[in-house]
Order: C-alpha cells, then sequence, then structure tokens
C-alpha cells in the first residue's frame, strides 16, 4: 500500500520520533515502527488519528492522489455507523449483494454484513480494495470528508 514512507517523512517533517507518535496513538513504539515499514498492517483506526494528527487524506497516503488535504474540514472521529452507511450504498450504487462484495474482497458475508451494521471497523486492506476498485475516496467512506466522494 506503500502508506509507511509517506508516514515516516511526515514524522520527520514534524521533527518528532516514532515514540513520541506511538504515544499519541497509545501502542508501544516497537508496533508503530512496524507501520513505517509495513510489516504490520495499520488498523483504519490509527490510519486515521494519523491523518488527523498530519492533517493529510487517507488517499494521500495510499498514493491515490497527490492533494495531502481535502479542502473541507476533515472529521476527527470515526463513526462506525456512518461508515456501514457508506458502504452500503457503495455496494448497492455497484449493484453487489453483500456475497459478491465479500467474494471479491475474499472474505465472508457476515464481515460485510458486520461493517455495514457498524459493529466493526472496515480492515484497512479490504478499504484500500474498495477504494481502488471502485475509484472511491478511502477519506469519503472513512467519513472523514463528505467531497470529493469519487477520486478523479
Amino acid at each position: 500500500m506503500n502508506y509507511g514512507i509517506k508516514i515516516k517523512e511526515l514524522r520527520e517533517r514534524k521533527g518528532i520520533t516514532q515514540k513520541e507518535l506511538a504515544q499519541y496513538l497509545g501502542i508501544d513504539a516497537k508496533l508503530y515502527s512496524h507501520y513505517e515499514t509495513e510489516d504490520r498492517l495499520i488498523p483504519c483506526k490509527h490510519l486515521f488519528a494519523i491523518c488527523t494528527y498530519f492533517n493529510v487524506s487517507i488517499d494521500f497516503l495510499f498514493g491515490f492522489t497527490e492533494e495531502k488535504n481535502y479542502k473541507s474540514n476533515a472529521n476527527t472521529t470515526i463513526n462506525k455507523i456512518e461508515i456501514g452507511n457508506r458502504l452500503k450504498e457503495l455496494r448497492k450504487e455497484n449493484k453487489l449483494t453483500q456475497s459478491k462484495l465479500a467474494e471479491i474482497l475474499n472474505t465472508t458475508q457476515s464481515v460485510i454484513a458486520e461493517y455495514e451494521k457498524g459493529k466493526n471497523l472496515i480492515a484497512t486492506p479490504f478499504l484500500y480494495q474498495i477504494c481502488k476498485k471502485y475509484n472511491i475516496s478511502n477519506d469519503y467512506l472513512l467519513g472523514r470528508i463528505d467531497e470529493p466522494k469519487y477520486l478523479n
């Protein structure tokens, strides 16, 4: 996904250590270091928090756009119900059943149902796959912004 290099560059430009950013996230510095090297997938909640901290878009971190942030104010809190509603809306716009989306993502229908009900936060690899395949903004799908919905 190539977000690790960008996170490291942002952190170094701001002049903070991995330990300081890990403390902000409420995690161990060793775990955080794995995010920068991408040895471990970064959960959406930490991705969301890092983007809020550096005032950048998730789309920028994932390399979907060169625009660092969107003009509209980004929401700084996670609302799993809103994320679930947006995922369901996207699925219906693309005439997909939960089962078909699950098949595309190589998961189960029940996982998709849990996301859409707002019970679980979408997994980062699934977020990435969905946004790449359907050209939708990660920031939109995670409820950080309302516009743009789709990437150029």
